[in-house]
């Protein structure tokens, strides 16, 4: 363990913390915005500079680790400037287009400058159109002068998923995340999960809604035995998305498939069975669920007194819950 002063509160931590994690240990909030506690840090963002006694520079709190008996400093007005200046550079490629943008509300670029007071666009350049390749993955569309280029979602997608099928392309302003040659995309969402702003955007259902527009809905993802914990946004007693923001939180720690992420749409298709259906005639016709069922136990009985048990099978869903699917192999497999 190493003793680490910040903002005269003196903290101790594992020895090779960085500032940034001695800081949250202290309770002291550092803003950053490429950081996410998943990913690696890289400090590529410069929003987390501190100062550090003996330092003649500012350094990233995110990726520079605490040393034993370290003073810092994570707030002055030189720091707060620095920070102001890298809120300008940013907007000047960033169109302050928050409110049509998906994500006003829960945009960390947005918090970042509200808190800050950059009320202006300083710094100015030519505006011009990238052309930019379509997305990975037709679920999830790009609004590539969005990005601020924290790199989160290639790290994502790197780390976390272990596919690595974008990346940043070209250099300074022509710079945008785009397809890795070779390498297929598996349309989990991971990238867009941990996009900071508006730049990667849900495209599977045409009705958006601010977030507090709609309710989300903590629940558990049905498709396979994992249990992954998910969001499901409803506006008006419906689905209009999945989303995950807590990424602390087990077994998925806000990962997702793609089935967890956008296989949703079938709870609200209209020709989703909402009563049973009974043949009359050589039709279906909709019946109660005491006579549907019924037939039911009529039929399996009258196999099973003929053929015997062997000749009943059954085939199940992935879109039943666990607990339904294990119901129905019990009942399968009783003799």
């Amino acid at each position: 363990m190493i003793n680490v002063t910040i903002d005269g509160v003196r903290v101790e931590v594992p020895k090779g913390a960085t500032i940034l994690e001695a800081a949250q240990e202290a309770g002291i909030r550092i803003p950053t915005l490429c950081y996410l506690k998943k990913l690696s840090p890289i400090g590529s963002c410069r929003m987390c500079v501190v100062e550090v006694e003996g330092c003649t520079k500012p350094v990233t709190a995110c990726d520079t680790p605490a040393g034993d008996g370290m003073v810092v400093t994570t707030d002055s007005e030189e720091l707060r400037e620095m920070r102001r200046d890298v809120l300008r550079l940013l907007l000047v490629r960033h169109p302050l287009d928050c409110p049509v943008c998906d994500k006003g509300g829960e945009c960390d670029l947005q918090d970042l400058v509200y808190e800050f007071g950059v009320t202006a666009e300083s710094y100015r350049t030519e505006r011009f159109e990238r052309d930019v390749p379509r997305y990975v993955s037709p679920f999830i569309r790009q609004w590539p002068d969005r990005c601020v280029l924290c790199g989160r979602c290639v790290r994502a997608c790197k780390e976390v998923k272990g596919v690595g099928c974008i990346q940043i392309v070209d250099n300074g302003f022509y710079s945008y995340i785009g397809p890795v040659p070779g390498v297929e995309c598996i349309s989990c969402g991971e990238c867009l999960s941990v996009c900071p702003v508006g730049a990667l955007t849900d495209s599977v259902h045409p009705t958006k809604a601010r977030i507090w527009q709609a309710d989300r809905v903590p629940t558990t993802c049905g498709y396979c035995g994992v249990g992954c914990q998910l969001e499901l946004n409803v506006l008006n007693g419906e689905i209009i998305r999945v989303t995950t923001t807590d990424f602390d939180k087990a077994p998925n720690f806000g990962s997702l498939c793609v089935k967890g992420r956008f296989g949703w749409e079938f709870v609200n298709h209209p020709d989703r069975l909402e009563k049973p259906l009974v043949r009359k005639d050589g039709e279906l016709k909709e019946a109660t669920w005491d006579e549907a069922l019924g037939l039911v136990a009529q039929r399996l009985q009258q196999i099973k007194d003929e053929h015997g048990a062997d000749a009943i099978g059954g085939f199940t869903s992935a879109r039943c819950t666990n607990e339904e699917n294990y119901l129905f192999q019990k009942f399968i497999c009783a003799r």
